[in-house]
């Protein structure tokens, strides 16, 4: 569903006048229906790995594909393709409902989508419920806590269905306990919506919980030095953490941490 193939990405760095590598030789392969993340010290290019798979970013060497399809060339569809960021992107004059249906509206208008509102707004009120937001349509996101903004911000990024969910760290500002809760919330959406999601993370317990298999980045440029395969079994609660195999994963991949420099 996501492929990285031969993937370099270079800056012009004006302030020191070079250019800076920030990935080299990414090759990488992620299943339809995979929960893959990715992990790596500060500054190893992993959020723009997820900007190359959006879109955003333009590789400069190697191609990036979704579902077979360049995201560069005029046949990519941005409708395939739901983007969670790191900070809750809901504007503060338009209630809850209003922003889950905002991505919806703008893609419509510039006819990259065909259903008409009415489908959208019933669309909206079945994410309020999958993201547990029920109750909450007419607020506004100052009303909100951390945790119930980022709920709006995936069900923003939901409304349209798209096939790809790319998630950029999206709950390293929550307190611990939130996390916690919106890690199982997001293992329960993922299950019953059947998404391919790459998920950026510096929490690498966080990353072993959630994934079928986690991605890891080296020191910039960032290059892939292992792709680990999480064999815990499905689905998973609170108790995943403290099991033997959760432990001898979290050790094998700190491992590969003390080996930076």
């Amino acid at each position: 569903m996501i492929s990285f193939e031969g993937v370099q990405k270079s800056y012009r760095a004006d302030a020191v006048e070079e250019t800076v590598t920030a990935l080299a030789d990414i090759d990488l392969g992620i299943k339809s229906g995979e929960f893959v993340s990715v992990v790596g010290p500060s500054g190893c290019g992993k959020t723009t790995l997820l900007h190359l798979a959006a879109g955003i970013l333009e590789p400069t060497t190697g191609t990036v594909e979704i579902d077979g399809v360049d995201v560069q060339s005029p046949e990519h569809e941005r409708k395939g393709v739901g983007l969670v960021f790191q900070q809750p992107v809901a504007l503060e004059w338009r209630t809850v409902r209003q922003n889950i249906l905002l991505p919806a509206q703008l893609l419509r208008e510039n006819g990259e989508i065909e259903h008409d509102m009415k489908f959208y707004r019933d669309r909206a009120d079945d994410l309020l419920s999958l993201t547990g937001l029920d109750g909450f349509g007419d607020s506004y996101p100052n009303e909100l806590s951390g945790g119930m903004q980022q709920r709006v911000t995936i069900s923003q990024a939901l409304i349209y269905e798209p096939s790809v969910l790319l998630m950029d760290e999206p709950f390293g500002s929550l307190d611990a306990m939130t996390k916690d809760q919106l890690n199982l919330e997001l293992l329960r959406i993922w299950q019953e919506t059947e998404k391919t999601i790459l998920f950026i993370t510096h929490d690498l317990d966080e990353a072993i919980f959630l994934s079928d298999r986690v991605v890891v980045l080296s020191p910039r440029p960032g290059q892939v030095v292992a792709d680990i395969e999480i064999d815990l079994p499905r689905p998973r609660d609170e108790d995943t953490h403290g099991t033997e195999r959760f432990v001898e994963l979290s050790t094998e991949l700190h491992q590969h941490f003390k080996g930076f420099k």
